[in-house]
């Protein structure tokens, strides 16, 4: 955005105050400026509140597909600099685990798009090494093709988030609920085995929320973040794909204790949102 020019300003000659005159102002003057140091205002915190947020976006080795997630999440990153956050990306075919261990230490928001490997899955047997992660480059070598999975195990050990961080997993297969695309429409029990899964892992790395949008977009999380206070369920009702009439409230296994999920399918069997987590966390505590 660019600066308006300073406005010039025609001089006109004034009467020069009496003593009296200046003595009182000048009083006013140092009040004023006492009470206003006093009590910043609401808007000054939140700007500096803001600023300490660091968000990161991480795109994987998809294919075809990584340009159009690159597009997405340069898109969501342009927003989250609007709102003061320190934005790091983390894009294939530079995402190799290496870059992201580091780049997401100490994150507030890990946003990522990649593959999904998730469980149950046609893909057995269940293990936490590849299953429940994410799909980044194998090295850095130029392609978008070579694909390596850090799965649940991996979150564990490599990534530190920062405490009542949120993570946000966008278009991946099984993360939801969901099949891989154009998979059959799974059973209930299956979506929420799906869901409690994916948050496991992730939920043990500082992150109070994982929400799981397989088709929608972020912007609303960003929004709810950083300018409200709403809790991170109210937050994930204001999305626009947010439907609630099929809604699905479950206590997890797998997950820590303390976090409850919640499927919002189109209709029984297409869950493509979810959410999984400290529900009632406001988003004051997240900044």
């Amino acid at each position: 955005m660019s600066v308006a020019p300073a406005r010039v300003e025609r001089t006109r000659a004034r009467r020069v105050p009496g003593p009296l005159f200046v003595g009182v102002l000048a009083l006013f003057l140092v009040v004023g400026a006492l009470a206003g140091s006093a009590q910043p205002t609401a808007a000054s915190t939140s700007t500096t509140a803001q600023h300490r947020q660091k968000v990161v976006f991480v795109v994987g080795a998809t294919g075809a597909t990584t340009s159009q997630y690159r597009s997405i999440a340069r898109s969501l990153a342009k927003k989250a600099r609007r709102y003061g956050a320190k934005v790091t990306e983390v894009f294939s075919p530079d995402a190799t685990w290496a870059r992201v261990r580091r780049a997401t230490r100490g994150a507030n928001l890990l946003v990522y798009l990649g593959h999904g490997n998730g469980w149950p899955s046609p893909y057995a047997p269940f293990q936490t090494k590849t299953k429940d992660g994410m799909g980044l480059n194998r090295n850095a070598s130029g392609s978008d093709y070579n694909t390596d999975y850090y799965g649940e195990g991996a979150l564990d050990k490599g990534i530190h988030l920062a405490a009542n961080s949120v993570v946000l997993l966008l278009h991946l297969c099984y993360a939801s609920g969901n099949p891989e695309w154009g998979g059959p429409d799974p059973r209930l029990s299956t979506a929420e085995a799906r869901v409690d899964n994916y948050g496991a892992g992730f939920l043990r790395t500082g992150a109070k929320a994982v929400i799981a949008e397989g088709l929608g977009s972020g912007d609303y999380l960003l929004k709810g973040l950083f300018t409200s206070n709403r809790t991170l369920r109210q937050i994930f009702w204001s999305a626009p794909a947010a439907t609630g009439k099929f809604a699905v409230s479950f206590n997890p296994h797998r997950s820590p204790s303390w976090a409850n999920g919640i499927l919002d399918p189109q209709r029984p069997g297409r869950y493509y949102r979810s959410i999984i987590g400290a529900l009632d966390m406001p988003a004051a505590t997240w900044r």
